[in-house]
């Protein structure tokens, strides 16, 4: 007799007895896996170390302890964090494959098993093939623990007798339970597996970092429950030709969201960037049509980015439009405005906007230096390198405020930009000296600010 069979959502979960091409919850299209359903009468507190729940009590009389975090050894990666890892929490690392996540949490565990116990637990490799990536990055004799298994019941009951302080499981998508019959990878097996990890790090008060993968859509595979349930949401990006990488905080319940580090990979592995304006900007060459530099927000650090356009006569009926790093649903847009309030026709002209270095700048103040460079490439007038702009631009043509304007001033003026065009409320009384801020109302005061005349459009 054929066993019955199920079709999981891979997206939310949702389970239907036959297959269809959408899933009837969260309509993703082409989602629903092939599973065994799972027994009904299976515990939900499938771990060794369950304990009683606690009882209920009021907010204002919990007792709070000082919680000390534990520091990664890695400014870059702290700062991730919010300021260290906190115990008890579950943090999710998810990127593409080769882009340095298993590098990274071996060179940090490395470091962290120096000052508190420490277990890293591979499912995609041996102990021998970590030994090699260790010796290769240099790390030496170190008291990292290693453990490669895919049992979830075993890996928690070498947790139980090893007691680390923080465990890396490497990749959530290998683990599997006994309890369950189908394959590791599969919808049911990552959920309930992350399930059991995250009541383990919440009661035994240990730090818990589960790597995931991402899919080619670039989301994480596997169940997207499976965010809701941790801690802390990190994505590793970057492009595989280019040796820097940025880890995103996407979610983070104990530091600000968006925060961003950012990492150079070398060969003896990732070293933290001290200062990535520096490294996200070309200083060196003269002024260049089409060439803007902005300073954006990534959580609590501004970084100076620099925008390129190049506007070029089209040969379509429809001209193209394409962006690298930028918001693409804005580009339309904000060629509108310009067409609009500035006078700057571009209905002929095909389009490309990108940030270079490979950021990505989805914020909208990087609407001014995008009409700017665009206006720059298509006048072949440049904007003064010692200039730097940011700011929302409304369809009206206003140029609206953006949050941490002050913060944003003072770290162009640490790389040496001596002006800058600005939203009119961002110019506040902590302006930093040396600086000559300009207030910019519109769209077209904008363009007189930043280029002295009008003339040539």
């Amino acid at each position: 007799m054929r066993a019955k069979t199920v079709f999981s959502c891979n997206e939310c979960g949702a389970q239907s007895s036959k297959w269809t091409g959408q899933c009837a919850e969260c309509g993703a299209w082409n989602s629903l896996l092939e599973s065994r359903p799972e027994s009904a009468g299976l515990s939900k507190h499938r771990y060794a170390g369950y304990a009683a729940p606690e009882p209920v009590s009021r907010l204002d009389t919990v007792e709070l302890d000082s919680v000390t975090r534990i520091q990664s050894g890695s400014s870059e990666l702290d700062r991730v964090f919010g300021g260290g890892l906190v115990p008890g929490s579950v943090i999710l690392l998810g990127g593409d494959p080769g882009i340095g996540k298993s590098t990274l949490l071996l060179q940090s565990m490395a470091e962290i098993s120096t000052r508190v116990e420490a277990l890293y637990v591979t499912g995609e490799e041996s102990t021998q093939q970590v030994a090699m990536r260790a010796r290769r990055l240099g790390l030496g004799a170190v008291k990292l623990k290693l453990l490669a298994e895919t049992g979830l019941e075993r890996i928690v009951g070498a947790a139980i007798k090893e007691r680390p302080r923080v465990l890396v499981v490497d990749s959530i998508q290998t683990l599997y339970t006994e309890s369950l019959q189908s394959a590791p990878g599969s919808v049911a097996q990552v959920r309930e597996t992350a399930a059991q990890l995250v009541r383990f790090a919440k009661q035994t008060a240990t730090v818990v970092i589960l790597v995931g993968h991402v899919t080619k859509e670039g989301t994480l595979a596997g169940p997207r429950v499976l965010e809701h349930m941790v801690d802390t949401v990190l994505y590793f990006e970057g492009e595989t030709t280019s040796s820097f990488r940025v880890i995103r905080s996407m979610k983070n319940r104990f530091g600000a969201v968006n925060e961003v580090g950012v990492f150079a990979m070398l060969d003896n592995g990732l070293k933290a960037v001290a200062n990535p304006s520096a490294m996200f900007i070309n200083r060196n060459h003269a002024d260049t049509p089409g060439s803007v530099t902005m300073v954006t927000q990534e959580g609590t650090r501004p970084l100076l980015v620099e925008v390129q356009a190049l506007v070029d006569k089209s040969a379509l009926a429809n001209p193209r439009r394409l962006t690298v790093g930028l918001d693409a649903s804005r580009l339309s847009m904000l060629l509108a405005v310009l067409h609009r309030h500035a006078e700057f026709a571009l209905y002929d002209q095909d389009v490309f906007v990108s940030v270079a270095g490979g950021v990505r700048v989805l914020e909208p103040a990087a609407d001014l230096a995008i009409c700017l460079a665009i206006v720059s490439s298509l006048t072949d007038r440049a904007v003064p390198r010692d200039t730097v702009v940011f700011g929302e631009v409304g369809l009206s043509g206003e140029v609206r405020p953006v949050q941490r304007g002050v913060d944003r001033l003072r770290e162009a003026l640490k790389l040496g930009f001596t002006r800058a065009i600005v939203p009119p409320a961002n110019v506040a009384r902590q302006v930093p000296e040396k600086i000559s801020v300009t207030a910019a109302n519109d769209i077209a005061a904008a363009v007189d600010c930043a280029f002295q005349s009008r003339s040539g459009r």
